[in-house]
C-alpha cells in the first residue's frame, strides 16, 4: 500500500487552508490523503454493492467517496462544524452519501443501522481519545451488523488483538475475543495522513462470531467481572475481583467459585483464556453455574 504523496498531502493542506480550518489534536484530526489508500481501505472491509456504510469520521471525505462508489448508501458522521460545511459546500459527495453533524457518541447508532437496513457496516477512523468507547458501542451492535473495519492507533489494535499471558492483554481483548473475530489487516504509515501522525496507524476488522459465546443481555454483566479481574494486574484474580466488584464479594466465596472452576487461587487474570473468564463471570453471576 502507498505511504501517501507530496500531491496529496498538498491538495488536503490547501482545501484546509481555503476553508480557514486546521487540523485539531484535541480531536485527533489526521485526514487520508491518497484515494489509492481510501479504495484499499474499503475494500478491506470489505464493502459491497448491496451494503450500506455508517461511516465515523469522515474528515475531508477522501475515504466517504471511496465507500459510496462501493456501498447502496453511506452515513458520514462528522463532529466538527467547519468539516461539514466544507464537505457540503463544495459539493463533492455522492448523491447516495447522507452527512450527519454530530458526535458519534450522541448518535443512536442502532436506530441508524436499523433504518440503513442489512447489511450494514461500520468504517471508522478513530482518535485514540474515543477508540475505547466507541469500539465497546459496536460489541453492542453486532447483531444489526455484517462487521466493521477501525483505524486506529497501532497499540490499540495490539490491546484488541492481544491473547493471554501477553502483555497486551486485557478485558477489551477478552470481551471482544468472545464476541467478533479480530484481525489486523495492515498498518498505515504516517505519511497516508495530513498532519502526519507521530505514531502508526493499524486497520483494524471485526466480524461478528456465527456463535457468539456471551449473548447481548449478559455481556454488560460479563465486562463488569473482566474490568474487575483486570483492574489491579499485580494482584491475584481473587484480590482483584475482592477490590473492584461492587458489592465486593467475600474470599471465602470467590475462592470457592474458583476451586470449582479448576482455577489456581494463586491466578491472575492475564493468564487465563477468555473462555475460563467468562465461566468466572457466569458462577459470580450465579455461583450454580461454577462448575469443573
Amino acid at each position: 500500500m502507498p505511504s501517501g504523496s507530496h500531491e496529496g498531502r498538498r491538495a488536503v493542506r490547501e482545501q484546509l487552508e481555503r476553508r480557514g480550518l486546521r487540523a485539531t489534536r484535541t480531536r485527533g484530526q489526521n485526514f487520508l490523503v491518497e484515494p489509492r489508500v481510501a479504495g484499499a481501505i474499503a475494500d478491506a472491509a470489505p464493502v459491497a454493492v448491496g451494503d450500506a456504510v455508517i461511516e465515523i469520521g469522515p474528515g475531508l471525505g477522501v475515504l466517504t467517496r471511496a465507500l459510496a462508489s462501493r456501498a447502496r448508501r453511506v452515513v458520514a458522521i462528522e463532529i466538527d462544524a467547519g468539516l461539514v460545511r466544507a464537505l457540503r459546500e463544495e459539493g463533492e459527495l455522492p448523491a447516495n452519501v447522507e452527512l450527519l453533524h454530530a458526535d458519534a457518541l450522541d448518535v443512536d447508532l442502532a436506530a441508524l443501522a436499523t433504518n440503513l437496513g442489512p447489511p450494514v457496516r461500520v468504517v471508522a477512523n478513530l482518535p485514540y481519545a474515543v477508540s475505547t468507547p466507541l469500539l465497546r458501542r459496536l460489541l453492542d451492535l453486532r447483531d444489526l451488523l455484517e462487521g466493521w473495519l477501525v483505524l486506529v492507533q497501532r497499540e490499540m489494535a495490539l490491546r484488541l488483538a492481544a491473547r493471554p499471558g501477553t502483555r497486551d492483554y486485557g478485558s477489551l481483548a477478552a470481551l471482544h475475543a468472545l464476541t467478533v473475530r479480530i484481525e489486523r489487516v495492515r498498518d498505515l504509515p504516517p505519511g497516508c495522513f495530513f498532519p502526519a501522525p507521530k505514531v502508526v496507524s493499524t486497520l483494524v476488522r471485526a466480524t461478528p462470531l456465527d456463535s457468539a459465546l456471551v449473548a447481548a443481555d449478559e455481556l454488560g454483566r460479563v465486562e463488569r467481572v473482566l474490568r474487575a479481574a483486570f483492574g489491579t494486574r499485580r494482584k491475584t484474580l481473587a484480590n482483584a475481583l475482592r477490590h473492584g466488584l461492587s458489592p465486593a464479594p467475600d474470599m471465602e466465596t470467590l475462592h470457592a467459585v474458583l476451586e470449582r472452576l479448576g482455577i489456581p487461587a494463586a491466578a491472575r487474570a492475564e493468564s487465563l483464556a477468555p473462555e475460563a473468564l467468562l465461566a468466572l463471570a457466569r458462577a459470580l453471576d450465579d455461583p450454580a453455574r461454577a462448575v469443573r
